[in-house]
């Protein structure tokens, strides 16, 4: 299954090549995510990264005109979503492929959060500035979440004594992406990268944690599952922060104190509600 996996997306990318050599403003093409590593699957999709003499991003249609050109295209949209007007998503067919493409000139290749592999490119451009450069990707700033945190707990709280279970739902599935898998992910000395690959790569134990934070839309299994996010979070953070990042334990109690008062007489008049 590797091997013809493989097989699919080297094909893509040699017909790529051989498409972009034909245009001179096109300079580089590089592959990364799981090609960098050789960690991709029959799941995995193809992360481009094209480099031109022209600005071809953020404009749309225009670098939808320059990937229709790289295979059969089926639909496309710019990467708004995750803060990057520059990544076009796309789906290709026969096969289906999921694509990435990020379209840069070569001054943006300067700033980046990896280095990809270099499949194809003019006069060593963009190997050069592979050399010249160091990639960053971006770290964990404790103190920034130490200053949400204890505020996003407040506002699940609100939401699940209203009775918005499913916005809890959705807000805890945020808490996990953005607070407590990346901080899963540094503890095991990988790139905090949300909760990706956390089933293949985190510990036993730390995965039992994580699995008591998905809740279902239920008052008492929401409540469960916040404090068991609130244990995970606090335990990491205790274990991974500099010691210049220093707790707010004031919030903590103030907010602490409200999910233990305030949200029992909520679950209380519900329980005794239904029971009249």
């Amino acid at each position: 299954m590797q091997s013809t996996t493989n097989h699919v997306f080297q094909l893509f990318v040699e017909q790529a090549i051989k498409i972009l050599r034909q245009d001179t403003d096109m300079l580089a093409l590089a592959v990364g995510g799981s090609w960098t590593t050789g960690r991709m699957d029959t799941f995995s999709d193809l992360d481009l990264v094209l480099v031109s003499t022209r600005t071809i991003a953020p404009d749309l249609a225009h670098m939808r005109v320059v990937a229709d050109k790289l295979g059969v295209m089926l639909s496309a949209f710019r990467g708004d979503h995750v803060g990057e007007p520059r990544l076009l998503i796309a789906l290709y067919d026969n096969p289906l492929l999921h694509v990435d493409i990020k379209f840069l000139t070569t001054p943006e290749c300067y700033e980046r959060v990896e280095d990809p592999v270099v499949v194809w490119e003019r006069d060593h451009v963009l190997t050069n500035i592979l050399q010249q450069s160091a990639a960053h990707y971006p770290g964990v700033d404790f103190a920034w979440i130490e200053d949400r945190f204890w505020i996003w707990v407040h506002y699940a709280l609100l939401k699940i004594g209203r009775g918005e279970y499913f916005e809890a739902l959705d807000f805890l599935s945020f808490l996990r992406s953005r607070v407590i898998g990346p901080l899963i992910q540094l503890k095991n000395g990988q790139l905090p990268n949300g909760v990706r690959r956390l089933d293949m790569t985190a510990m036993a134990d730390d995965l039992e944690k994580l699995r008591q934070t998905v809740a279902t839309p239920t008052y008492a299994s929401l409540v469960d599952s916040l404090k068991a996010s609130i244990r995970l979070y606090t335990d990491l953070r205790d274990l991974l922060a500099p010691a210049a990042c220093q707790p707010n334990r004031e919030v903590r109690r103030a907010v602490e104190q409200y999910m233990n008062t305030q949200l029992d007489h909520t679950y209380n008049a519900a329980v005794d509600n239904n029971e009249d």
